[in-house]
């Protein structure tokens, strides 16, 4: 009786509830019976069915028409050679006629949007058939041929966008076009491997066997003979391939045989793909009856999204949906639009919408879907919906759900308005009747566009109702434009957008009003891209002039042509005068042909524009993955990739062990280096600039500039041919107008091949000189990039000397992560210099002399060894590279050539007295203070000026001057009469020998020499202030000098001396008074 019967679980309420539920749920059972049969006389080759006749092809060149009620009407045969072909349908044009003697058709497919037939012949050529006459006919054929082609093999149609696809035994599949001037068949694109992405494959699949459209002619699925599925957009965008990667290989690396495929077949609305594999025809013996039998083939479903034209990322399946909700924390907050968007940059996870099990048995599967940004509307289900379906879209404006439905009661087309915040209820709906079925349904600021199936557009206004109780809206008809002049059949209309983009008069200053108004109409109409502006070459009326009651739209121009071969179309309400360059674009996806942008052009400052500059550019550009949407704001475009995970599960060996596991993940990719390169192609340099100026606050705008820098430099560069007017020194110069152009070059050519290098530097300048301009803007992090790139381009001694003056700058401004790895550059450069290395310098430098100037002139032999240069007056001693075991006189000469840098810079702070600048040297670099301070004590050392010393130690360390404490009042030192006994002592010396060799907190020698030192003298002192100050106190405790933050003043008590912590990891060194 049924053929299928669902099964429900015992107690299901809709059984219960709905007489006869479950025999309507049922797929019944149908039965064929033979009505009578018919002799053709010949093998048949193919058969197409149309809605009243059956056309056949037999293998003796005939094409047979059969009326399905053959015993009225008979059969009408017409012989192919009959058929008249040419290049064209112009009788004018004379060409030569194709030879079809001993040809049959060997598959065929009608088109309905063509009116003919796509037909490939057995020697391999292709062509159109189609009628002279409204109905087809015997003897009202004529037939148009491609020309040099002749491995034809099967056929396919695309009746929504006219197209015809070829498979071809070269593996290739050709996509045809009717011109529609001419009649000729026109190539449009190609569907095929490309060496780059499968190298192994690409040439070996042989001939295609089968080309099958989804039902919404979006996509278009083809097998081989070898095997193998592949999927391509309706313009030739390749989207998957079981050809290669994961689906080719195995976990441990070995290659998979690609499942051989005999038929194949779309499920309904597109989400499933029906597949039986093919086997061998080795008959199988059964034991000891001898029967034979055949291995079944096996049946495998494959499951597909879709996406939806949103400004966001929104897929569906058959019954669940795919959001893209970016961060939920900030779901609330009241951000700008733009930020919100860039929310979903960072967020990986997609937000799944499963539909309800109870909704999808009478209204599987999901047919229109949207969105309203992060928030997932209310809608509950209800009777009501079985009242009516919908039929032209649904949209959001505001807080409004736009519906262009059929109601089923009352027979009429409507359009719903539902509140989001109640039930999905006509109680709280706003119906407006319709006239026309809606095909397509589209909202823009306050106006609904509607394309009904009569070929016309219609504009409703729709305005919030405020004397309501319950929210609703009002809807009014504005205009209406009869379009079935241009438009043959309204199914080939994909969709229907209303914006305020224009070729003039939208983009003038003068009109900034115009730009926030429904300007134009953009029909995609099977592919072609078409474009009704407002006429308003007539007398114009001022807004405030005119009654609001009493306006009158416009009338709109004849249709032109932007593009060809579109599949989507963006563009937004929105306005932001920042980024008008990116907000009043129109962006497009042409499928194989990449992606345009057609461009505004603005005047620069307010001024004039030039007459023979256009107001708009059409700019093609190429990007990695299928666009899903734009992100205007953010100049980001958004899409989605299908994922492969190899799995090995306990049936290896059964048909679904042959693909891999597939996920969907989001993918991401900037656009923006390719419109302004391709506006500095055109010498609108000025232009680039306004666009690239407006996105500079970008994050990632300075990987804008290192995109468009390489792009340009690989394919120049690689190229093999001369190119007469090359764009990179245009690039360079466009860089050079941003702060961030020494790091862009830089970082471009850290990332490009060796052999680059020179051509990229002759463009954008010498690396020596910009080196020097990393130094002359303290950016000392891009200096050491360049100086990697001088390491390579060369020789060595001119990479020591830029080495050498980084080394130092960045030991001056304490880059002590940088100093570590200048010291190992340096060691690098040494262990691999040939040439002859420069002189020893005889004379101590200044501590003011560059370092540049000194190495350059003056720098450490590495032929002589340290021992030589011991006995001078440096009196050195290496002690920050002490190698372990034997090493080379090269190394030894280059670490003592890193030691007196190291040993300037010491005597450089200690001559500042930058005590904590010395100690935090130290103690990031290892250098041996102690040691060192040994050494320098009878030069460096020594302090001519020591309260100006004092001075500086205090505010090195932000230490508060010492004062007398209330206690010690009335103390002599306090009335000035120990001022004579601290002056004579302050005249003593001491030596700083016994002090700087013996422990710091015993009292040393009093020695007297000559000289004195600002180490000496400080016990003196103490001892001196002790004894002054021990008069009004008897009582002394330890006091330390505390910074400035402390509030206490500080004490000074018993001997004073000066103690170092070089080994401590505080980055501060302490200073102690005991």
């Amino acid at each position: 009786k049924y053929l299928y019967e669902p099964v429900y679980p015992k107690g299901s309420a809709r059984v219960k509830v709905t007489p006869g539920y479950k025999e309507e749920q049922c797929a019944p059972a149908l039965t064929l019976e033979m009505k009578k049969p018919v002799d053709l006389e010949a093998p048949i080759s193919c058969l197409q069915t149309l809605q009243e006749d059956l056309l056949v092809a037999t293998a003796d060149g005939y094409l047979h028409m059969l009326h399905w009620d053959s015993v009225s009407n008979g059969r009408r045969a017409v012989n192919l050679c009959t058929i008249p072909f040419s290049l064209d349908l112009q009788s004018s044009r004379g060409g030569p006629c194709l030879d079809l003697d001993g040809v049959h058709i060997r598959d065929m497919e009608y088109c309905t949007t063509l009116d003919g037939f796509a037909v490939v012949f057995d020697d391999g050529r292709l062509g159109f058939i189609t009628p002279t006459a409204n109905r087809l006919a015997t003897d009202q054929l004529q037939g148009v041929w491609a020309a040099d082609v002749s491995d034809g093999t099967c056929v396919a149609v695309n009746n929504k966008y006219r197209l015809m696809a070829f498979g071809c035994a070269s593996g290739s599949v050709l996509v045809y076009m009717i011109d529609s001037s001419t009649g000729s068949m026109q190539l449009s694109h190609k569907l095929e491997l490309t060496p780059k992405h499968y190298p192994d494959i690409w040439n070996k699949t042989g001939p295609v066997k089968m080309i099958r459209w989804s039902p919404d002619c979006s996509v278009v699925m083809v097998t081989w003979d070898c095997g193998g599925l592949s999927l391509w957009s309706v313009f030739g965008a390749h989207l998957i391939c079981t050809l290669g990667e994961d689906f080719a290989y195995r976990s441990d690396g070995t290659k998979k045989e690609p499942l051989k495929i005999s038929s194949m077949s779309w499920g309904v609305e597109g989400y499933h793909l029906w597949v039986i594999g093919s086997t061998d025809a080795t008959p199988v013996p059964d034991g000891a009856e001898g029967d034979e039998k055949l291995q079944q083939a096996g049946i495998l479903q494959f499951q597909f999204i879709k996406s939806s034209n949103q400004e966001q990322v929104l897929l569906h399946g058959e019954d669940r949906l795919y959001l893209t909700c970016g961060d939920p924390t900030q779901a609330h907050t009241s951000t700008p639009l733009s930020q919100g968007l860039s929310t979903l940059l960072g967020h990986k996870h997609w937000q799944v919408v499963q539909i309800h099990s109870t909704y999808l048995e009478t209204n599987w599967p999901i047919r229109v879907r949207t969105s309203l940004w992060w928030k997932l509307s209310n809608i509950y289900v209800c009777l009501q919906e079985q009242n009516m379906t919908v039929t032209g879209g649904l949209t959001w404006w505001n807080d409004f759900v736009v519906v262009a439905c059929y109601n089923f009661i009352d027979r009429q087309e409507e359009l719903r308005l539902y509140v989001r915040s109640s039930n999905l209820d006509n109680a709280f709906a706003s119906v407006t009747k319709l006239h026309a079925d809606t095909l397509l349904l589209n909202v823009f600021r306050n106006v609904v566009i509607l394309f009904r199936a009569d070929c016309s557009i219609c504009l409703y206004s729709i305005e919030r109702r405020h004397n309501s109780p319950n929210p609703s809206a009002s809807v009014e008809l504005l205009q209406e434009v009869s379009m079935s002049r241009y438009i043959p059949h309204p199914g080939l209309v994909v969709s229907v957008t209303l914006t305020s983009v224009r070729t003039e008069t939208g983009i003038t200053l003068k009109a900034p009003q115009q730009a926030c108004s429904a300007e134009s109409i953009l029909l995609n109409l099977a592919g072609q891209l078409i474009m009704l502006q407002r006429d308003r070459s007539g007398p114009q009326v001022r807004e405030k002039d005119t009654p609001a009651n009493q306006t009158k739209l416009l009338p709109f121009c004849p249709p032109v042509v932007l593009a060809q071969c579109v599949e989507n179309v963006w563009t937004t309400c929105r306005s932001n005068r920042k980024k008008r360059h990116l907000m009043e674009a129109l962006w497009l996806s042409c499928g194989e042909a990449g992606m345009k942008v057609w461009l505004p052009l603005f005047p620069r400052d307010h001024r004039k524009p030039h007459s023979f500059l256009s107001r708009r550019i059409m700019l093609p550009f190429h990007i990695n993955i299928y666009p899903l949407t734009v992100l205007f704001e953010d100049a980001l475009i958004l899409g989605a990739s299908n994922e492969t995970v190899l799995f090995d599960g306990p049936g290896s060996s059964s048909l679904e062990a042959l693909f891999p596991f597939c996920t969907v993940e989001r993918t991401s990719q900037i656009y923006l280096h390719h419109i302004l390169r391709q506006l500095l192609v055109r010498n609108l340099g000025e232009q680039a600039l306004m666009l690239a100026q407006s996105c500079a606050m970008l994050p990632y705008f300075p990987h804008v500039l290192e995109l468009m820098v390489h792009v340009v430099l690989e394919e120049e560069a690689t190229s093999r041919e001369p190119i007469p007017d090359p764009l990179l020194p245009t690039v360079a110069k466009f860089v050079t107008e941003f702060p961030l152009f020494l790091q862009t070059i830089v970082h471009c050519a850290r990332k490009t091949e060796y052999a680059l290098w020179n051509y990229l530097f002759a463009a954008v300048g010498n690396p020596k000189d910009l080196f020097e301009e990393c130094l002359m803007a303290q950016d000392l992090d891009t200096a050491a990039s360049y100086l990697i790139i001088l390491q390579n381009m060369e020789v060595p001694a001119v990479s020591r000397q830029h080495a050498t003056l980084l080394f130092n700058t960045a030991l001056e401004q304490g880059k002590w992560d940088l100093c570590r790895h200048m010291i190992r550059f340096l060691k690098a450069i040494g262990s691999g210099e040939s040439e002859t290395p420069p002189s020893t310098p005889t004379t101590q430098e200044q501590s003011s002399t560059g370092g540049f100037e000194f190495f350059r002139n003056r720098s450490i032999s590495l032929s002589q060894s340290a021992d030589s240069i011991a006995g001078g007056k440096f009196n050195l001693q290496k002690t920050l590279s002490v190698p372990s075991g034997p090493s080379s006189k090269g190394d030894s000469a280059e670490n003592l050539y890193i030691d007196v840098m190291l040993w300037r810079h010491a005597r450089h702070l200690l001559e500042q007295v930058r005590l904590r600048d010395l100690g935090c040297f130290s103690a990031q670099l290892g250098f041996e203070l102690i040691g060192w301070l040994c050494r320098e004590r009878m030069r460096v050392a020594r302090v001519d000026d020591f309260v100006t010393a004092l001075k500086c130690l205090h505010k090195d360390f932000l230490w508060p001057f010492p004062v007398i404490p209330a206690c010690s009042i009335n103390s002599p030192l306090k009335n000035g009469r120990c001022r004579p006994v601290l002056s004579s002592r302050l005249l003593k010396s001491q030596s700083a020998d016994s002090l700087l060799n013996s422990d710091m907190d015993t009292t040393p020698p009093q020695v007297t020499t000559a000289n004195h030192r600002w180490l000496d003298g400080l016990g003196a002192v103490s001892k001196e202030l002790d004894s002054a100050s021990s008069h009004g106190a008897p009582q002394t405790q330890e006091a330390f000098l505390s910074p400035l933050i402390n509030k206490e003043h500080p004490v000074i008590h018993k001997s004073c001396s000066l103690n170092f912590h070089p080994k401590q990891k505080d980055k501060r060194r302490s200073v102690i008074l005991h």
